[in-house]
């Protein structure tokens, strides 16, 4: 703070109470100065404490969860559409975020690049500086003004504040409320960006359960980013590892569809809104992480970002080879995605997949496990109100195959109205049964859907209560022909203590005819028929505890009825418990109980994941997760050590084990010995 430039920056305070109310200033006082040269950002940020005693964080690892730390960060709109931008922060000990910022609000904390900060802590406050490399981050050439906002979490008053005035039903991260960061003078060109990426590799496997000896790997490779324009970059791969990537969360799977995990792989994440968050939750025509699940890729390209203030691109092409093992042939696979800005922060856009299977078998014996092709064309219209109260979509799509002619489109929207205290909406969604979307994620073809809702917060004006209410949500499913398959009604009622604990209550009647065999437990290989009808009713209640103590908790009990005049009883449960800033530990339990008739009968099902995080500073970080599923007969072990020597430079030691339970026996197992350097001009 004694640094000249400091003292003569302007201030950025009174910032406003964003919860648990937004109708007055906060607090807990924040005060914000920004500057810049020729090559970085600099922002310093003053967080006073109001109540003594240590902060409430987690841990110093990176990308924390906002809700459980105390945490300065903030949000850059470099492009001023109100849509898409960057966020940078730490908590109160100095652990890092930074993320890229999509659909106005949101952030994705997967993405990393080059910037520095430090957190130097006071009785009194605490202070935090960094420095953000114009180079790292991505805007348009020429601009005079940026959209800006500075958000604080304080969990001892458990009060969240922003610089701008942001109404509660939103986060602070919506770009739709920021404040304007006025340059004196545009932004200076990053000049030449070109950074490159190489990694090498190291490590031992064994494969126990296919008799195989320990096989030694050395491997090598990277990635390029070239910048084309300040607000356009070219990202190249060239055998790219992913092997350092956090192992899934496994879950009990009793659905009768596959499950969806979220691209985490650095590569596919700048920009990859464009991409990966077309459509909706469960109709997605393009999904990267089926790129590279059946074969290695041998590299890629991708150019993305803005070409100018309305107009955004995305293309990627990537490259797999064949295996052999499955059949699986070389493939590849090309996107190209448009958007352009239309009204105050909405937007239209356009999307082509299209995946190419290379040396194809002929027509013999042999079964090919992929098609010939399959591509996807896609046109979207995403509205958004300038004030954010009304958000929509509507959206068509066509797939092309080579075995599949007619009924293959594809068609949805929706509309959304929220306010403090209206939450009003509805979606339809009609699939066709030919539709195939060969590398997205459609779970269900050949359905239409309904599903209307409406909820309402009443907020008392003193009391342990800060906001409660219901929610009605009616979700219907009908074939083709309109004949009803699937319908789930829950009323659920919801109460927020102003401690920030939540309680909740839901009823639910769920109603199935079933269109495929299907098999109640995912486990038996035993399968009820087609056409089989089922109605049931369960309740369920939920409790997540305050977030400020040091030992946190959560659970969710579940009891009703399930298929075939069965019932079931559902249990899962979080507990954490903190040795802040250095050790978080977290214990996962989720327990199943099916009571079906024969040849079911009785199944049970934990699902058990205890992790650990010891964060010696927030550049060296080791996380030990171990998971037993008994569902999916496998027991895991995977541990993980990171340090972060410089600036999105690391050196990984990863080791795993995959375990049967009964009998007790090693399936594979592997160690890996990962160095990445990121090298720019």
């Amino acid at each position: 703070m004694d640094d000249p430039a400091w003292q003569d920056a302007e201030v950025a305070k009174n910032f406003y109470m964003v919860l648990p109310m937004d109708t007055s200033f906060a607090k807990v006082k924040t005060e914000v100065r920004m500057a810049y040269d020729d090559k970085n950002i600099y922002i310093l940020a003053v967080c006073y404490k109001v109540l003594a005693g240590p902060s409430m964080v987690e841990s110093l690892k990176r990308d924390f969860a906002f809700q459980k730390n105390d945490n300065f960060i903030f949000f850059m709109d470099t492009y001023n559409d109100q849509t898409n931008g960057y966020s940078f922060g730490s908590n109160a000990v100095g652990a890092e975020w930074d993320g890229t910022m999509y659909e106005g609000g949101k952030v994705d904390l997967n993405w990393t690049n080059k910037w520095v900060s430090a957190v130097k802590d006071y009785p009194d406050r605490y202070v935090f500086e960094a420095s953000i490399p114009f180079k790292s981050i991505r805007y348009k050439k020429g601009i005079s003004e940026w959209g800006i906002n500075f958000s604080r979490n304080d969990l001892k008053t458990t009060e969240k504040s922003s610089w701008t005035p942001v109404p509660r039903q939103f986060p602070t991260a919506s770009l739709a409320y920021t404040g304007t960061l006025v340059w004196d003078v545009p932004p200076p060109d990053p000049g030449p960006n070109i950074s490159i990426i190489p990694y090498v590799l190291t490590g031992v496997t064994k494969d126990y359960a296919g008799h195989k000896n320990a096989a030694l790997h050395l491997e090598a490779g990277g990635d390029a980013k070239i910048a084309i324009s300040s607000a356009l970059n070219l990202d190249l791969t060239v055998h790219p590892d992913f092997s350092q990537v956090d192992a899934d969360k496994q879950v009990t799977n009793l659905s009768r569809y596959e499950l969806f995990y979220p691209e985490t792989r650095q590569f596919f994440l700048e920009n990859g809104d464009q991409f990966n968050n077309f459509g909706y939750a469960s109709i997605r025509p393009f999904f990267s992480r089926r790129i590279g699940l059946t074969s290695n890729i041998i590299g890629g390209a991708r150019l993305s970002g803005k070409l100018d203030q309305n107009w955004r691109i995305g293309v990627m092409d990537m490259q797999t080879n064949s295996n052999d093992a499955t059949g699986v042939p070389a493939q590849n696979f090309t996107v190209i995605a448009l958007q352009r800005k239309v009204f105050a922060r909405s937007n239209i856009g356009f999307l082509f997949v299209n995946k190419e299977s290379f040396n194809y078998p002929p027509t013999t014996s042999a079964t090919p496990t992929d098609s010939k092709y399959n591509s996807n064309f896609g046109l979207e219209f995403n509205l958004a109100s300038a004030d954010n109260l009304f958000t929509g979509k509507a959206l068509v799509l066509k797939s092309f195959s080579p075995d599949k002619r007619g009924h293959d489109f594809t068609q949805a929207g929706n509309l959304q109205f929220a306010n403090k205290y209206w939450n009003v909406g509805g979606q339809y969604e009609v699939v066709g049964t030919n539709y195939n979307a060969g590398v997205g994620y459609v779970p269900r073809q050949g359905y239409i859907k309904l599903n209307p809702y409406i909820g309402y917060l009443f907020f008392p004006t003193h009391g342990a209560i800060l906001s409660h209410g219901p929610q009605l949500n009616l979700t219907d499913y009908y074939d083709g022909s309109f004949n009803p398959t699937d319908n789930r009604a829950f009323f659920s009622y919801q109460i927020t203590f102003r401690n920030k604990s939540i309680l909740t209550g839901l009823v639910e009647r769920d109603y199935v005819k079933l269109l495929q065999p299907y098999d109640p437990t995912n486990y038996t290989g035993s399968f009820l028929p087609v056409g089989l009808q089922s109605t049931w009713h369960n309740a369920e209640l939920s409790y997540f505890s305050i977030p400020q103590s040091l030992f946190t908790y959560d659970f969710t009990v579940d009891y009703g009825g399930y298929y075939d005049k069965g019932k079931k009883i559902s249990v899962a449960n979080d507990i954490g418990y903190r040795f802040q800033p250095f050790v978080n530990i977290q214990m996962n339990t989720t327990y199943n109980n099916l009571q079906l008739p024969q040849p079911w009968g009785q199944k049970t099902f934990w699902l058990v994941g205890p992790r650990v995080d010891v964060t010696m500073t927030n550049k060296f970080f080791l996380t030990g997760f171990f998971q037993y599923n008994e569902q999916g007969k496998n027991i895991n072990i995977n541990t993980r050590l990171q340090w972060r020597y410089r600036p999105a430079s690391d050196f990984f030691i990863v080791y795993t084990d995959n375990y049967l339970p009964r009998p007790f026996f090693v399936k594979n197992r592997g160690l890996v010995f990962k160095f990445t350097y990121w090298l720019n001009n």
